[in-house]
């Protein structure tokens, strides 16, 4: 199966063929895969060389002349090293963009910490008016990229990641998706952690909902599902743990409710490992999880419940 950024080229390559006034802006990375669109379009792929900030603000300045800019590296260098600019040129300025990232939390190891980004949601949190799309499948890559570009001149930014669950879901770029209904907690599942949630909570009297946008939350789902299976919300996100819990929090306000956030810890693992043994190390695997959600929810609760 390809990967989303296998799928990331292709995609906006036929969609800069369909829309006039979309553009794609580089930093070397990525640069391959646009090489042929490169050639019918010289004038709307744009590589500035290794500068992030020049590439935010370059897509910001072709969003100021009506253009729709897609801006793609990893997410370390489209987030965190140009934050700058994203609050500023993108922001201040109020234009819109979209930007796609690769590299996720810990999708090459061997690149260490500068080539990993675990706060690039938690920072965009800090600005104004941003939507996040933390696909699952390429499959959903793709129909979220064709939202981000058909969404006026909002800003949003497309996570893509390694990281992949076996089947896609009918997503629709707004609303969680219920995957299992229960009684005795529920499970916000984001992007590719799905797969390993529903492992773990198999035979669990747990109610799983599907997020693959993350902003804005979507509070009425995570109400609905509370209604019948109780207010204990565990949150299984692929990037910092506890990025989402103010959201749930703010979408629970008026009821009595308990939050466990879960995703990757602050410690920096400073030896290189592969995805697998980061996502291990982090207690992102099906059986950590598993254990940490029964802690939470109450074993005695669940079996009551079965």
């Amino acid at each position: 199966m390809d990967t989303m950024r296998d799928r990331f080229a292709p995609v906006v390559s036929r969609l800069l063929d369909e829309e006039p006034r979309l553009a794609v802006v580089l930093a070397e990375i990525g640069r391959d895969g646009f090489a042929e669109a490169q050639v019918r379009h010289p004038d709307r792929v744009i590589n500035v060389g290794i500068r992030e900030q020049l590439l935010v603000g370059a897509g910001a300045g072709l969003a100021l002349t009506g253009m729709r800019p897609i801006v793609h590296t990893f997410a370390g260098f489209l987030v965190e090293r140009p934050f700058e600019q994203l609050k500023l040129d993108l922001g201040h300025q109020d234009v819109g963009a979209v930007l796609v990232s690769a590299a996720a939390s810990f999708d090459w190891p061997a690149g260490g910490f500068t080539h990993m980004a675990p706060g690039d949601v938690a920072l965009l949190d800090t600005l104004d008016g941003w939507t996040v799309h933390v696909p699952g499948h390429p499959d959903e890559a793709e129909t979220l990229l064709r939202h981000a570009v058909a969404a006026g001149d909002d800003k949003v930014y497309v996570r893509l990641s390694v990281q992949s669950n076996t089947e896609a879901l009918p997503v629709d770029g707004e609303h969680f998706l219920t995957v299992r209904e229960g009684r005795a907690g529920v499970v916000v599942a984001v992007g590719p952690m799905l797969d390993a949630v529903l492992a773990a909570t198999e035979n669990l009297d747990i109610t799983v909902l599907y997020a693959s946008t993350v902003r804005p939350f979507d509070a009425t789902a995570l109400r609905r599902a509370t209604r019948t299976a109780g207010t204990d919300v565990a949150l299984v996100e692929p990037y910092l743990a506890g990025t989402s819990t103010a959201a749930t929090n703010d979408a629970l306000a008026d009821v009595p409710h308990r939050v466990l956030g879960l995703g990757v810890g602050r410690a920096e693992l400073r030896r290189y490992g592969t995805v697998e043994e980061h996502v291990t190390a982090h207690g992102l695997d099906a059986r950590t999880l598993r254990e940490r959600i029964i802690a939470f929810v109450g074993s005695g609760r669940m079996a009551a419940r079965a």
